[in-house]
């Protein structure tokens, strides 16, 4: 895979399945080059027979399809070229879409009544004034910005404090019916027409966002998250609230404030009526995130405290939705040792594996016996499977097809014991020849996150260009149980440094044509925290690559949108203590030739910790450089603009021709 390949990474959404179980819709996405842009529409897949999937809408960025408790109708979410996406539903039988909403800053998500009338969705209201809300007042003509919290931006986003997110109720549009239609005068003066939209009603205000929203099985009551609490500035609490719909109460109610600290995932009802909830407990503090695991709760349809059914310490659901299954159980997914697993879990917490180790499923949905899953794996960046009772996957498309034309390279999976005993796991690509190759150590980001058996663009284009790619997870990754994640708290650089030098040695023993003499460091978020940290205690690299670096805590607080708590809880308060884990106070100590490539925008990693850390090793004289990508933030290798991920290929595979030159790529 080449970095101009990009187009050929097609994702799939969870599946949504007809409830007579005879085919599944699915959006399919990608990245554009041409357009510079992500575009996608509506699939459908047949789930039985031998029809092949075909192309369902024609938008530009058509997302998140549900078919309506009937069938009749499905809903989705539409983007223009231009602007924010917007809720529309379409006859399942193929037809025109109709628009739901026309919301200032669009939808991001959304659920059907049970009855089929009315759509719940979740979209953020502007303050007057801002945001367009005034035709010719531009951003920079916008009256000063207040605040009073520390908590008042988010990466991706920006400000939000004067946009929160709430949730409304809609009348679903008759789409069979005669479209009634308004006047609108064109630029010509002639007369244009445009459907009107119903407008909707809002249910939820305040000075918080909400999310995950949900219908009881009744429909008199909708569910959602939220932080509403007075100490919601302090700490990373939220809970999950009731709103009945049917005039017994206007203010939504608590339930789960009074039994535990928890921080929400997700929250959705069983078919039954139990309500079930993913969340991490951050303790009494209401801070203790660090490598705290999602489990699930559930709430017995006659109320009760919350339960807990899933161990937090063997069972990891953080990246997780909950999907309503067969009788009181649910459809949950564990991520453990690089792999996303579909488990069952009932209401008494017995659980079921549904899927094994081998992949990520990364969506679910059931109708009866019918289990339709989302996957990717080595060998696809995202398909469409029907999972049989014994947990084999039918698969029903083949969207990355191309992808594997275009040269795609097997990850192997490697186990490394470390210095003191401990095994550390991941995956090592080889590119193609005899060698010697050069290599180069990546280092995910997070740290509680994870390298997966996923397709990864990243390693594919590395190798494509002659290089040997060693990912591992150390000490600090994600899906390994808690214990393994919260060992680096407040002792960053310590044994995750050992394990990623320790898997390094164990790949180059491993691999005879790995060329020891010749090692390139890289990494993002983290992993530029850990790649700057290693290379002022290592020097055998020949150069680096750091990547919107974690690489000053001190600076990190008021800066960053989580620096209210991550460093607290990360690094500790202690100030000595912080710089003994902080790059930016052993910035003298480096030696190797370094990039610093960061994103404008990232309000996570925001770009003063890359121009420090730059200014510090130029000031020093170590070879070093700057590469500032505008407009973007902290997720730009992973959902940037198409011709920016491309330029960022194009720029560390230019730096590694210039210090770390392969047969494939060189001068």
């Amino acid at each position: 895979m080449k970095a101009t390949d990009l187009d050929l990474l097609t994702g799939v959404s969870a599946p949504t399945i007809h409830p007579n179980g005879g085919r599944a819709v699915v959006s399919v996405t990608r990245p554009d080059l041409g357009a510079d842009a992500y575009v996608g529409q509506l699939w459908t897949v047949p789930l039985t027979g031998h029809a092949a999937p075909k192309r369902f809408t024609r938008g530009f960025r058509d997302t998140m399809p549900k078919f309506s408790p009937d069938g009749r109708l499905i809903a989705f979410l539409r983007a223009p070229v231009k602007g924010a996406a917007q809720l529309y539903v379409v006859d399942a039988a193929g037809g025109e879409p109709v628009p739901v909403t026309d919301r200032k800053l669009g939808v991001s998500e959304f659920a059907w009544a049970p009855d089929g009338r009315q759509l719940a969705f979740v979209s953020r209201v502007p303050e007057a004034g801002r945001y367009g809300t005034v035709e010719g007042i531009d951003p920079n003509a916008e009256p000063p910005r207040h605040f009073t919290t520390l908590k008042y931006q988010s990466n991706g986003l920006g400000y939000i404090t004067d946009r929160r997110a709430h949730v409304f109720l809609v009348a679903v549009p008759d789409v069979w019916g005669e479209p009634v239609m308004q006047p609108a005068p064109t630029a010509e003066g002639a007369a244009a027409v445009a459907p009107t939209v119903v407008e909707p009603k809002q249910l939820t205000t305040g000075e918080w966002d909400d999310s995950s929203i949900d219908f009881s099985p009744d429909g008199r009551t909708v569910t959602f998250i939220s932080a509403r609490h007075a100490s919601t500035d302090d700490d990373l609490r939220s809970d999950v609230y009731a709103l009945r719909l049917d005039g017994r109460g206007s203010e939504p109610t608590n339930l789960t404030g009074e039994h535990g600290d928890w921080s929400m995932l997700d929250a959705a009802y069983g078919l039954n009526g139990a309500l079930y909830f993913t969340a991490q407990d951050v303790g009494p503090t209401g801070r203790d995130f660090v490598a705290r695991n999602g489990a699930l709760y559930v709430i017995d349809p006659d109320g009760g405290a919350p339960r807990l059914l899933t161990d937090p310490e063997t069972v990891d659901l953080t990246e997780s939705d909950i999907v309503a299954y067969q009788d009181d159980s649910v459809l949950v997914r564990d991520r453990t040792r690089g792999a996303l697993r579909l488990l069952a879990v009932d209401q008494a917490g017995r659980q079921r594996e549904l899927t094994n180790r081998s992949r990520e499923i990364t969506g679910a949905s059931a109708v009866g016996e019918t289990l339709v899953v989302s996957f990717a794996d080595a060998t696809t960046n995202g398909d469409v499977a029907v999972v049989d009772d014994r947990g084999s996957l039918r698969k029903l498309t083949d969207f990355s097809a191309r992808l594997r034309t275009s040269g795609m390279l097997p990850a192997r999976e490697l186990i490394v014991t470390a210095r003191d005993g401990y095994d550390i796991h991941g995956w090592v690509v080889s590119p193609e020849g005899e060698g010697p190759h050069p290599v180069l150590l990546n280092i995910h980001g997070g740290p509680f996150a994870q390298y997966s058996v996923r397709v990864f663009d990243e390693a594919q284009v590395y190798a494509d260009a002659g290089y040997a790619v060693v990912m591992c997870n150390p000490r600090g990754s994600a899906g390994y149980g808690q214990e393994h994640g919260r060992v680096i708290r407040q002792r960053m650089g310590t044994v995750d440094l050992t394990d990623v030098l320790d898997y390094l040695e164990g790949a180059l023993d491993a691999n005879p044509s790995f060329d020891r003499a010749r090692l390139g460091i890289m990494g993002g978020s983290y992993g530029g925290y850990l790649t700057a940290w290693t290379t002022s205690h290592d020097h055998r690299f020949t150069a680096a690559i750091v990547e919107r670096g974690y690489l000053d805590p001190e600076a990190f607080i008021g800066t960053s949108d989580i620096g209210s708590f991550f460093s607290d809880e990360y690094t500790g308060t202690d100030r000595d203590l912080m710089r003994a884990q902080s790059p930016q106070s052993h910035v003298e100590a480096v030696q190797t030739p370094t990039l610093v490539l960061h994103s404008a925008s990232d309000l996570r990693c925001p770009l003063g910790q890359a121009e420090r850390y730059y200014a510090a090793l130029k000031r020093r004289g170590v070879a070093a450089e700057l590469l500032v990508f505008p407009g973007e933030d902290h997720e730009l290798s992973r959902s940037g603009r198409p011709r920016h991920r491309r330029e960022r290929f194009d720029a560390i595979l230019d730096w590694w021709a210039r210090y770390l030159p392969s047969s494939a790529n060189a001068r």
